[in-house]
């Protein structure tokens, strides 16, 4: 998908445009989903432009035992939390079965506080049958958005989209397979770091977020099935 630019000013303005190419699916009552923090700011322009529910997909890393940068796998939020596993890794380091287990009620735990603090608590929406719009501010080697569509595709959406601004189209190429579209809208080439094609990569905050959710409110509501 071409860009005319070479940069996008701020997230604000790269959701903008997104929604443009997203307005199609407008009378199929999406759900948009985003990853936080700099998602947020993307996904709300596209949630208002669609008149859809704005929700996160909260992604945690679990960590190899003694090394906990070094992952597994990951717990994905959602109405039916998910674990995806990289199961050549998991039989290779011989992990037990109970510290995946302990280490999942751990993250699941992490993720319902952090959704707790963005969203009051709010309960996750269930995406199953729904057109789901996944939005990031960018992807670089797609680590956590591979394990989020991957958790979500297992809730049966009825068609899953993928949406970001800008990516290396090696790693949207890997991602295809998990989603029934993609929308990208800049993929340069050598590509360095997301942050290179905004003017304004400011790091979203915690209060930016819960504003945003907050404001997306208004017409989630009046979205909902």
């Amino acid at each position: 998908m071409a860009w005319e630019d070479s940069s996008f000013r701020d997230r604000a303005e790269a959701g903008w445009h997104l929604a443009a190419h997203l307005h199609r699916f407008k009378p199929h009552h999406p759900v948009v989903l985003a990853l936080p923090r700099g998602g947020v700011p993307v996904a709300y322009e596209i949630a208002e432009a669609l008149r859809a529910p704005l929700d996160l997909v909260l992604v945690r890393k679990i960590g190899a035992p003694g090394h906990p940068e070094f992952g597994l796998g990951a717990v994905v939020d959602g109405a039916r939390p998910q674990v995806v596993l990289n199961e050549d890794i998991v039989a290779q380091l011989a992990v037990p079965p109970a510290y995946i287990e302990a280490e999942t009620r751990r993250e699941l735990q992490e993720i319902r506080r952090r959704r707790k603090r963005y969203l009051g608590g709010r309960r996750p929406t269930d995406i199953a049958g729904r057109t789901v719009i996944v939005v990031d501010d960018g992807i670089a080697t797609g680590g956590t958005v591979r394990a989020a569509l991957q958790a979500l595709s297992r809730s049966h959406p009825a068609y899953l989209v993928l949406a970001v601004p800008v990516a290396p189209a090696d790693t949207l190429d890997q991602l295809r397979s998990q989603v029934d579209e993609v929308v990208c809208l800049l993929t340069p080439e050598p590509f360095y770091a997301v942050s290179l094609y905004y003017d304004d990569f400011t790091q979203t905050s915690d209060a930016g977020v819960i504003t945003l959710l907050h404001e997306a409110q208004t017409w989630s509501r009046e979205a909902a099935p």
